[in-house]
């Protein structure tokens, strides 16, 4: 596990830097987008009613682009400005502006259709997890737009196993927030 200093960014774009040429530390690369679920992982499913119409589907799509339903308390994804395209590095971090648990992950596929938007991201080294994760906005023929949140994961460093349940409780919630947040974004456009 690697502790790393939100408030400093420069601390942030040289661990970014150092992680451009690393791999996954998986190789079920994409699955999360295609519905696979592989074996030897924990895997989930959310989905979440957001509202009807294209604007909901706009504000959903918007806060999913610009990183706004992972800014939840305690979490930020640095650095702040990073695009949600193919190849991205973003480092999720878990804690406070003075230290927190960094979770380097790489945006694996960006999804960009008119009536779907999202994108899946994988763990890179240092992630005390291996996996992807994949968050999709959806709207129907009917105007009704869905959120679906995917993900595979395991655990791999060693004091995050120790954690076991507690550590999963934390992945739940984390996730619940990110749905929280998203259906906060559409009906008050925060």
């Amino acid at each position: 596990m690697r502790l790393v200093r939100p408030s400093d960014p420069g601390s942030i774009e040289r661990l970014v830097e150092a992680l451009r040429p690393a791999e996954p530390t998986y190789t079920e690369i994409g699955f999360t987008l295609t519905g696979k679920q592989p074996s030897n992982y924990r895997n989930d499913r959310y989905e979440a009613e957001l509202g009807q119409g294209e604007e909901t589907f706009r504000r959903a799509v918007e806060g999913l682009r610009c990183w706004r339903a992972h800014r939840l308390p305690g979490i930020q994804v640095l650095p702040m400005a990073t695009d949600v395209q193919p190849g991205a590095t973003v480092i999720l971090t878990l804690g406070t502006p003075v230290v927190s648990l960094a979770a380097p992950c790489r945006i694996i596929e960006v999804v960009d259709g008119p009536s779907q938007w999202g994108f899946a991201y994988g763990t890179l080294p240092g992630h005390p997890e291996q996996g992807e994760e994949s968050f999709l906005v959806s709207i129907s023929g009917d105007g009704a737009v869905r959120l679906e949140i995917a993900a595979f994961s395991r655990l791999v460093e060693p004091a995050a196993r120790l954690l076991g349940p507690i550590g999963r409780g934390v992945q739940v919630a984390v996730t619940r927030g990110y749905i929280r947040a998203l259906q906060r974004i559409v009906s008050q456009g925060v």
